[in-house]
């Protein structure tokens, strides 16, 4: 790996990290020798990247600080379009224009020589067509940023309606479903809704008083007390 690429990863490394990172740990990652990260954490640190830390206990980098946009490896490029082709052929239509134009600003912006890796990936998702719906998925999910109430007409497994007040935090994905996870004020529990079962919904202005990510952690835990760390 050449000493400009390592220079970047180990900014990237320590970026994606809420913790300390050691030089040990760093050298693992990037097949070196812990005396050629502290070469090139000293030469960060000679070029004002703002790192903090001293051998033997971590380094880690100052919020605020980023790099280029654009300064991204092969690696990343395919990861990125990976995930914006399985966001174009799954999300809702607002997301999945955003996807496709995405890979078109990625393809139009990297380097000559990467580009193939955006017009002719390596990697692929297989196609999938989502089950009929009768709710606006882009108004969910704005509903969710803004921790919005929603007023859901519903039909369950056995055909049963119901019309009741939720607080959606989350849209998971599953198979050909897309799945709504939210606080149920009718059940005063968390429940999940199949997005082909609502037959209505509409975004309230009433706020519901929390926040879309302690529910998200509040919810997680509840299912990992019930199915353990499989679920």
């Amino acid at each position: 790996m050449r000493k400009a690429d390592r220079l970047f990863q180990i900014v990237q490394l320590l970026r994606r990290s809420s913790r300390p990172v050691t030089a040990e740990a760093m050298a693992a990652e990037l097949e070196t020798s812990k005396r050629s990260v502290y070469r090139d954490i000293a030469a960060l640190m000679g070029q004002r990247v703002p790192i903090r830390g001293e051998a033997g206990v971590g380094y880690v980098l100052d919020t605020g600080f980023d790099m280029p946009p654009l300064m991204l490896t092969s690696d990343e490029i395919e990861a990125a379009v990976l995930g914006a082709q399985w966001v174009a052929g799954r999300g809702d239509p607002a997301l999945a224009r955003a996807a496709r134009d995405l890979i078109a600003k990625i393809a139009a912006t990297v380097p000559e020589r990467l580009r193939p890796m955006v017009l002719e990936p390596a990697v692929s998702t297989p196609s999938w067509n989502v089950l009929p719906e009768a709710i606006d998925m882009a108004a969910v999910r704005h509903a969710i940023h803004g921790a919005r109430k929603v007023a859901l007409h519903y039909r369950d497994e056995k055909e049963a309606e119901s019309r009741r007040t939720v607080w959606p935090f989350q849209i998971a994905y599953r198979d050909t479903t897309r799945i709504v996870l939210a606080w149920c004020e009718m059940r005063d529990d968390f429940r999940m809704f199949r997005t082909d079962r609502v037959l209505d919904a509409t975004v309230l202005e009433d706020r519901y008083p929390a926040r879309p990510a302690p529910l998200r952690a509040r919810w997680r835990a509840e299912m990992t007390a019930r199915y353990g760390d499989a679920h």
